[in-house]
């Protein structure tokens, strides 16, 4: 599980969830090791069919490509999702509900691994995900391996597509360390 971005986003009438899954390059310490994702490690899994779950939990779904509920992109950043909000669920409101708060605050995602590199860095053994086999979930998380990794509530309007996503979430991390 690697964390990462999720948003509550507006256009129009039309609200969704919308994160990175994971960011090229971004440092995970999970304890025994440390992981990053190398660019392009995703391109040949972009057709999987995927879910958007809460806490990577099965029971919480809310979203999924193959239903087009849930759509994928790969940027220069890394891997950009947006889940469709859906106002009739109990769990997309309560989930808008603790992001828009601030309660939860990052992303995650769910793979396996077709090809990794091993290094040592910094005495500290390193991986890097080259290839995956494939992508299971991406999910808004409320603990993170990722510390990075956050999440806001905007709206379509405040963005005005000036800054990208990337760009804005650098501001947030900028400004929770001051």
């Amino acid at each position: 599980m690697i964390p990462e971005p999720v948003e509550v986003r507006e256009d129009g009438e039309k609200r969704f969830f919308e994160g990175y899954a994971f960011k090229f390059g971004a440092l995970a310490d999970l304890g025994d090791f440390t992981e990053s994702i190398a660019f392009g490690a995703a391109d040949e899994v972009m057709n999987d069919d995927v879910r958007g779950l809460f806490n990577h939990e099965p029971n919480l779904v809310l979203g999924r490509t193959k239903s087009k509920t849930m759509r994928m992109a790969l940027d220069n950043v890394g891997l950009k999702y947006t889940i469709d909000f859906n106002p009739k669920d109990t769990d997309h409101a309560n989930l808008m509900e603790k992001v828009i708060r601030g309660d939860v605050s990052q992303s995650s995602f769910a793979f396996r691994v077709k090809d990794d590199t091993w290094e040592v860095r910094n005495g500290k053994d390193h991986r890097t995900i080259t290839k995956f086999k494939r992508l299971i979930d991406v999910s808004p998380v409320t603990y993170a391996a990722y510390q990075d990794a956050t999440v806001a509530a905007r709206s379509h309007s405040k963005i005005n597509n000036k800054k990208d996503l990337a760009e804005m979430d650098q501001q947030i991390m900028k400004q929770e360390l001051n």
